[in-house]
This record gives structure tokens, C-alpha cells and sequence, in this order.
């Protein structure tokens, strides 16, 4: 989601900014983004087909939510390792 708030993308940029995430694991959420109405999967007719991924009106909605959640997880310190 957090990408996807920068605007479309292709599958093979998602897994790039998404290190660790396995195309196995990146295909089930885009899907179950899909099925909620978050995001929709545009296939264009081409050679090799290109398919783009961006966020529906409901998606966007998420914005807010995400951005704070982001601007939160930055003010949490850092854990004291040393205890």
C-alpha cells in the first residue's frame, strides 16, 4: 500500500521496493487488495502484457490513515538494547 500511495506501479517495482516479500506473498495481498475494492490490476495488451497496479478511490481513502501511522512509527525511540 505504502507504495502504491506514490502513484501506479508494475508488479516487479512493488517486489523491488519490497525487500524479503516473495512473489508468492506479494501476488496474495495485491490480490486481497483487489477484492476489497483498495486497489485495481490493469493488464494492458502488449508484448510481453504489462499489468499496473494502482489504488481505487477507497484506497486513497487510506491515505490519511497510513501517512499518520508512518508519521507515528518515526517518533517511536529506538528499544534500549542494553536492559
Amino acid at each position: 500500500m505504502r507504495e502504491l500511495l506514490k502513484g501506479p506501479h508494475r508488479f516487479t517495482a512493488l517486489r523491488e521496493a519490497l525487500p524479503g516479500i516473495s512473489p508468492h506473498t506479494l501476488t496474495s495481498r495485491l490480490r486481497q487488495f483487489e477484492a476489497h475494492g483498495i486497489v485495481t490490476r490493469t493488464t494492458y495488451a502488449e508484448i510481453p502484457p504489462r499489468v499496473e497496479y494502482r489504488l481505487t478511490p477507497l484506497g486513497e481513502g487510506l491515505r490519511d490513515v497510513l501517512e499518520a501511522m508512518a508519521t507515528w512509527a518515526q517518533a517511536v525511540p529506538e528499544p534500549d538494547v542494553t536492559v
